[in-house]
């Protein structure tokens, strides 16, 4: 079957141990398939490298809030002292940027933490309450001591027989197919 019918999710494999499940990714990857994911107990090193994931836009997303925050807070402190409400205190300069300094390093750390927490959870579309991969009994195995990919029936290279193949051969110990 290669079309997606509406009942199928996909195919579920199951592996013993983080080399299997790394090995397996490669070869799913060099095959072509793009609507797939691994799903591990731990983080794996190297398995993006292995699924052919590009490096994340988080870093610099945080950067860019980061700097917007430090630069809002000391155009802010700027306006308020020396344009806004100018007011001279013991004959110092209206502009004195070193008075500025804590508040804009404070901001520039709090626009830069609300990106990364928002920011990964969108990127990483969560909050997820749901997902197909429940269906099955033995995918709870998976915050255990197992390993998983889960490709898609809507994949473009998606077909039950080959699909089914290509995970056994890569040492799939159980491969299953989830309903939608």
């Amino acid at each position: 079957m290669t079309h997606k019918d509406s009942s199928n999710y996909g195919m579920l494999a199951e592996y013993a141990n983080t080399a299997a499940i790394f090995h397996a990714c490669e070869k799913v990857r060099d095959a072509g398939y793009t609507k797939w994911d691994a799903h591990t107990p731990f983080p794996v090193h190297g398995l993006d490298r292995a699924m052919g994931l590009s490096r994340s836009k988080l870093p610099w997303l945080v950067l860019v809030c980061g700097l917007t925050g430090a630069t809002f807070a000391f155009l802010l402190q700027w306006w308020t002292s020396a344009v806004a409400q100018p007011v001279v205190i013991a004959g110092k300069p209206m502009f004195s940027w070193q008075a500025f300094v804590p508040v804009t390093f404070e901001l520039g750390v709090l626009f830069a933490a609300f990106a990364a927490v928002f920011g990964m959870l969108a990127m990483n579309g969560l909050p997820q309450l749901y997902h197909s991969v429940f269906h099955s009994e033995r995918f709870a195995r998976c915050s255990d001591d197992r390993f998983y990919i889960s490709i898609e029936a809507n994949d473009p290279n998606y077909d039950e027989t080959k699909t089914r193949a290509l995970l056994e051969e890569a040492g799939a110990d159980h491969v299953e197919f989830i309903a939608e």
